[in-house]
């Protein structure tokens, strides 16, 4: 259903190296991606020049060979010198920056950097485009100095945030990108340049061109993983006009691809994961637009497409819908369809990526929690089936979906009922016996709801057999577990002697 698409400006050659090439290329980011998934990571991020036959070959080989001082004064001079030739000795100069010690010699040489800058800001397009080219080699340096020697072109690129040729725009996207998370110096410097300002311009201008666009996604999200970014980046950028671009830019291309949605969506996990004003992000339609987009996805996983980094955006997506649903966010009217495709997720990614379905589980706790439409939703749709077949995993998946059982049984003794018949008991005798104190402690307390709710419950109980109910006391070495299952037993069982009994 979703596949990755060329970047529209990207030149086609070879078929079959073309899709080597997109092969690389999604791994490559697949790879960025799911680390940010797990942490917040900046990453740089290398846009390949594939407009020629020979550049597209040489993407996919290693860095280049190392030059000497005099060689790299030698390309400088002959950039300088001008002539017809002074764009192929760009390019030149582009591949011989592959190779990180070559960047240093680059830095480090006389006029290198006034250089670039001078080609930027020349009448001859193809220069400037060339020279672009290598400011964006050298800002995927992993060495400070190179990028902070690239500050004197911030303005250059910013300003070409507003080029007609959105090859060069996004380009210099990538590269500013790149530069983001190098040094505070480097930050503020372009926060002073108008960064934000530029971005919000740019995705607006460019809102239909999703190359662009992903590109602006991935530029906000490196200003936004920033250590300071909460007090000196996102109040900016809530301030500008940007965030209902981004939010616009949720709902991925069935063509184009994942790539924009994928970066616009962790650029609003920053957002609310922030808490400075998630208020205005629900006003600005965030909560429901995730919803929309969850729903969306959950008809593709129930379709069986589980490939080409579905995954990737559900992450973030799941995030930002149990963030703002902390945040005071309501969903009116509740909408089945959302739990409908949050038990698909975690069902689907359970072996696949066990911590996703965690996080579906837990978007599913805090969609539930005080909300008996919800719940009334899960007992409609027969969910509880699988929420109970849950409770056999471990990696906090069964204490996650003891929490929802726990929403459920809350509501009272019909629902109380309801889950008892699904078989939620026998399902707390084997967690009960289970080696991880936040389960038994969250089965002793679904445990005490069940059993409050009606007398039936408890003949239910007493008929499976109660003994590990006792054993949760006599041998817990948590005293929180033994008060929990003592109070238990006080309540709902004669005395000791009848539990006893249960096991002879």
């Amino acid at each position: 259903m979703w596949r990755l698409k060329t970047l529209h400006h990207k030149a086609s050659g070879s078929a079959s190296d073309l899709e080597e090439f997109k092969r690389k290329r999604r791994e490559f980011e697949k790879a960025l991606r799911q680390a940010r998934r797990d942490r917040q990571l900046i990453s740089k991020r290398l846009l390949q020049n594939v407009d020629e036959e020979e550049d597209k070959e040489d993407s996919m080989e290693s860095d280049s060979t190392l030059l000497s001082p005099e060689q790299v004064r030698e390309m400088i001079r002959g950039v300088q010198s001008g002539g017809e030739e002074k764009a192929a000795r760009l390019a030149s100069l582009r591949k011989a920056l592959r190779n990180p010690e070559t960047q240093l010699t680059f830095i480090k040489s006389e006029n290198s950097m006034h250089m670039l800058i001078g080609q930027l800001s020349a009448h001859n397009a193809q220069c400037q485009l060339e020279a672009a080219r290598c400011l964006h080699q050298l800002s995927h340096s992993s060495h400070p100095s190179v990028g902070q020697a690239c500050l004197p072109a911030g303005p250059y690129l910013l300003t070409f945030l507003s080029s007609q040729s959105t090859k060069l725009t996004e380009l210099c996207l990538y590269t500013l990108g790149n530069l983001c998370p190098d040094s505070a110096v480097v930050r503020e410097k372009l926060l002073a340049q108008g960064i934000v300002s530029a971005l919000a311009n740019c995705i607006y201008n460019q809102r239909y061109n999703l190359a662009v666009v992903e590109a602006v996604g991935f530029t906000l999200s490196q200003l936004l993983q920033a250590r300071d970014a909460t007090e000196k980046i996102i109040p900016a950028v809530m301030a500008s006009e940007i965030v209902p671009h981004v939010i616009s830019a949720l709902t991925p291309d069935p063509e184009f691809g994942f790539g924009p949605a994928i970066e616009c969506m962790w650029c609003l996990h920053y957002l609310v994961s922030s808490n400075l004003d998630n208020s205005m992000l629900i006003a600005l339609g965030a909560l429901s637009q995730c919803c929309a987009v969850l729903i969306t996805l959950g008809g593709a996983v129930a379709q069986g497409n589980l490939e080409g980094g579905l995954e990737l955006l559900i992450w973030p997506l799941l995030r930002c819908l149990g963030n703002l649903l902390v945040s005071g966010g309501d969903l009116m009217p509740e909408d089945t369809r959302l739990l409908a495709s949050l038990c698909l997720f975690s069902q689907a990614y359970l072996h696949l990526h066990p911590a996703l379905s965690r996080e579906s589980l837990w978007a599913l706790n805090n969609l539930t929690v005080g909300s008996s439409g919800f719940c009334s939703g899960l007992l409609l749709l027969n969910m509880v089936p699988i929420l109970i077949q849950f409770l056999s995993f471990s990696k906090g998946i069964n204490s996650m979906a003891l929490r929802v059982l726990g929403n459920i049984a809350h509501h009272g003794t019909e629902y109380c009922v309801r889950l008892t018949q699904a078989g939620l008991l026998t399902a707390l005798c084997g967690t009960l016996k289970m080696a991880e104190p936040d389960v038994v402690t969250l089965s002793l307390e679904v445990l005490y709801m069940l059993l409050s709710s009606s007398p039936q419950v408890i003949e239910e109980f007493t008929r499976l057999n109660g003994i590990p109910l006792l054993e949760a006391f006599q041998y817990n070495s948590e005293e929180e577990q033994r008060v929990k299952a003592a109070y238990i037993l006080d309540h709902h069982f004669p005395s000791f002697s009848e539990v006893e009994s249960l096991s002879t």
